[in-house]
């Protein structure tokens, strides 16, 4: 009988076991501090041009769902940066182009930064970019762009008044309309008219070790001229890709070979130490009649393409060592922005948090209730999961 009793298992056991899973799966719920573990590389742009979208504590749950650990905003929202705290997501923040001549003024510059970002930081926030402007010398607005660089200059030295110079970088997003020449890539060349702007920039960025952010769509070639541009080419599918005739490198896809014209442009003004990230790229789902290549089809081997190159840590022809650094646009569809049908559908997520198409990224959107009435309940759970637990050992 005694060696039964030795063989048969405990009650207590289990008890104990299940509790304590219990346990630990409600307090990883319930803590503010769960980092992102085996974090994708990518980023993804989360833009806020709609009046349907879930609200920041959502997102947060969405995008630790897909392991999501680098955002880049428009603005410096503080709801989804205060959504974010303890996450260990990093954020690029922004100064829309309507603020960026304020902030030529060293004082309008400081208070921003002290209102924006200090409280943030303070507070547990990662905030290691802010963008002054976005695509400042895609228009013409002569008043916005001779004011860039003074701003940058204001908002950099107000971090380092505010003791956190080299801790965030500043910069700006440009278009890749900012290029005149960007084939081959070895050939690569700003636009005259931006020259001018770019030497004394690019001598800021180097100096502080900032990068070049670029805002890259291969879907624009496709969609201006599908006769000449291989959908292949621009997709990251198989082809026999384009052969630079100066550097003998070859190309496999467009967007590569637009990060290395950029390099070359950045060369030809005198600098090799300035890194190029792709702030944005992205295809959409849909589009209108004359939007050729707008597909739900076409934007989800776009991505999925894109993400498998970035998890291999893939560099460009010209700086193979170098991974590529992109951020997706977008997030979400977002239903308020104007211009043609595609400028509202680049979004991986509808705003239910379904994926718009499949690339893997299937994450969790809590709903509406799981607000401060869930956060009580798995509270009440949570003291039902330790008292099983003393019980148990008891």
């Amino acid at each position: 009988m005694a060696a039964a009793s030795a063989r048969q298992p405990s009650r207590a056991a289990p008890s104990v076991a299940m509790a304590a899973g219990v346990f630990l799966v409600l307090a990883a719920l319930l803590t503010e501090k769960a980092i992102v573990a085996d974090a994708l590389s990518i980023g993804v742009n989360y833009g806020q041009i709609a009046n349907n979208l879930p609200s920041p504590g959502r997102v947060s749950t969405l995008l630790r769902s897909i392991k999501i650990s680098k955002v880049k905003l428009y603005d410096a929202d503080p709801h989804v940066l205060r959504a974010f705290l303890g996450t260990g997501v990093e954020f690029v923040i922004g100064i829309g182009n309507e603020h960026v001549p304020a902030m030529v003024s060293s004082t309008v510059a400081q208070a921003w930064v002290q209102q924006h970002v200090v409280p943030h930081l303070h507070a547990g926030a990662r905030i290691t970019c802010i963008t002054v402007g976005n695509e400042v010398f895609k228009g013409n607005d002569t008043v916005l762009q001779t004011s860039l660089l003074p701003a940058m200059h204001s908002v950099h030295q107000a971090l380092g008044t505010l003791g956190l110079q080299g801790r965030v970088n500043v910069t700006t997003a440009h278009s890749l309309d900012i290029m005149g020449v960007s084939y081959p890539p070895s050939a690569g060349a700003f636009h005259p008219g931006a020259v001018s702007h770019l030497q004394p920039f690019l001598k800021f960025l180097s100096a502080t070790r900032a990068p070049f952010l670029i805002n890259c769509y291969p879907f624009f070639a496709y969609k201006d001229d599908p006769a000449r541009v291989p959908l292949e080419y621009v997709l990251f599918q198989p082809n026999a890709g384009v052969t630079d005739p100066n550097t003998g490198l070859n190309y496999d896809n467009m967007l590569y070979a637009q990060v290395d014209a950029v390099y070359s442009a950045i060369k030809a003004l005198g600098h090799t130490d300035v890194d190029v990230k792709v702030s944005e790229t992205g295809w959409p789902s849909r589009g209108d009649p004359d939007e050729i290549g707008a597909t739900p089809e076409h934007a989800g081997t776009y991505i999925g393409n894109l993400l498998r190159r970035i998890e291999m840590k893939q560099g460009t022809p010209l700086r193979p060592a170098v991974p590529i650094d992109v951020y997706v646009f977008a997030l979400f569809n977002e239903n308020l922005k104007p211009g043609p049908a595609s400028e509202r559908n680049y979004g991986l997520f509808y705003p239910d948090g379904k994926p718009v198409y499949n690339v893997g990224l299937r994450g969790y959107l809590p709903p509406m209730a799981d607000s401060q009435g869930a956060r009580q309940a798995i509270h009440l759970l949570l003291l039902i999961a330790m008292a099983s637990v003393a019980f148990a050992m008891s």
